[in-house]
């Protein structure tokens, strides 16, 4: 395996630092530096690019990232064991590694976004859904250029998934309306230590600059009743939402019949505009 730097290879850091996984922290590390180098690759070119970082643990996705032009990496770890070795890292590259110690879900982004902003991340697997939530539901335009995410590849196919898909839900509701999403590189148990039971995907988001105008409380009500009991017909999924839920549903164009997994992007941000509106009526 070829070098992308003059730091050590990462078994010897995990080793130095004794950087177990923990699994409590959603931690599988990917160790091929070719790979976390293909991955910093996927996100487009880098120069002139800051990148926030989520979770690096001992740094293989970051060194990538830094090693591909990105002017400046921002890596936000929680595990406090890792910071030794990325200041190693940071030392390597003055000036372009800025670390947080901190848990990425009470970490204001927004506020660290210099100039053209990526989110790059070997995600940990119990924190990846709810920051990528946070992400589409925030304001729009976001300050994010791109979204270059890598998740249990079951999530991953939720994300990208269309009506009539047997992922399809409400992850790939939100993600479509928001953003064009795509799957750009899979990777086997094999490539993590430890071994994760599953294999995982990197997930490539880019937002609309104009999504379909909708109200994203009235989307989300909407979206978690349908698919909560996505087995049921509209007409009773949609029930306890309130008032004629069959009005509701031929108004926006849509069988009261229909289930869930039938209906595309744009008849649930009819669906919720509909009951938005009734809402407000």
């Amino acid at each position: 395996m070829a070098q992308i730097d003059n730091l050590p290879p990462l078994r010897d850091v995990i080793r130095t630092f004794e950087l177990d996984a923990r699994k409590s922290l959603g931690q599988n590390f990917l160790l091929d530096l070719n790979l976390t180098a293909r991955i910093a690759r996927s996100s487009g070119k880098l120069e002139g690019v800051t990148v926030i970082e989520v979770g690096p643990g001992p740094g293989g996705l970051t060194r990538g990232l830094l090693a591909e032009g990105a002017a400046k990496v921002v890596a936000i770890e929680k595990d406090r064991r890792c910071i030794p070795a990325l200041e190693e890292i940071a030392a390597r590259y003055p000036g372009r590694l800025e670390i947080i110690e901190g848990d990425a879900l009470s970490v204001d982004m927004a506020a660290l976004a210099d100039g053209p902003t990526r989110i790059v991340a070997n995600l940990p697997y119990n924190v990846g859904t709810p920051l990528l939530t946070g992400w589409l539901e925030a304001d729009w335009p976001p300050f994010w250029d791109s979204l270059t995410l890598m998740f249990q590849k079951e999530v991953a196919e939720r994300i990208v998934a269309k009506a009539g898909d047997k992922a399809y839900g409400r992850l790939s509701v939100l993600a479509s309306w928001r953003t064009q999403a795509d799957i750009v590189l899979d990777l086997p148990p094999q490539a993590f230590t430890p071994p994760p039971k599953v294999s995982s995907a990197v997930v490539h988001l880019v937002p609309r600059a104009e999504p379909l105008a909708c109200d994203i409380k009235a989307l989300a009500r909407v979206t978690t009743a349908a698919f909560g009991q996505r087995r049921k017909m509209l007409r009773a999924a949609l029930k306890h939402l309130g008032g004629d839920t069959v009005a509701l549903i031929e108004e926006a164009g849509l069988k009261p019949t229909a289930r869930a997994e039938e209906i595309p992007l744009e008849g649930f941000v009819s669906l919720a505009n509909i009951y938005a509106a009734a809402l407000k009526g």
